[in-house]
């Protein structure tokens, strides 16, 4: 079966998100039947904020799904994997990654 190119949403976009230390907040979703980035919520009123969704297809087994979160939210925003590092999250659903832009 032919898999479908990742979903991913424009790059300045989500770089928006990105803090002022470099950090983006993102959920988590392995084992998924496609690779997604979504921006969640539009960050307006009490209570809400705006995330980050992040399908990939790789299971949460020896790492290799937030190896799969990392390659996937690099290449959405034009960067090495490299370049991205997880800081938190790493048996989580909820991460926190450190973007070198």
């Amino acid at each position: 079966m032919k898999r479908l190119p990742a979903d991913l949403p424009d790059a300045d976009a989500l770089r928006a998100l990105i803090d002022e230390q470099g950090r983006l907040a993102v959920r988590a979703t392995p084992g998924a039947r496609s690779e997604t980035i979504t921006i969640i919520g539009t960050g307006t009123g009490t209570g809400t904020g705006t995330g980050v969704g992040v399908k990939v297809r790789a299971k949460p087994q020896e790492g290799a799904a937030n190896t799969a979160v990392i390659r996937l939210v690099a290449r959405a925003l034009d960067l090495a994997p490299s370049r991205v590092e997880l800081l938190r999250g790493a048996t989580s659903r909820d991460k926190l990654l450190r973007i070198a832009l």
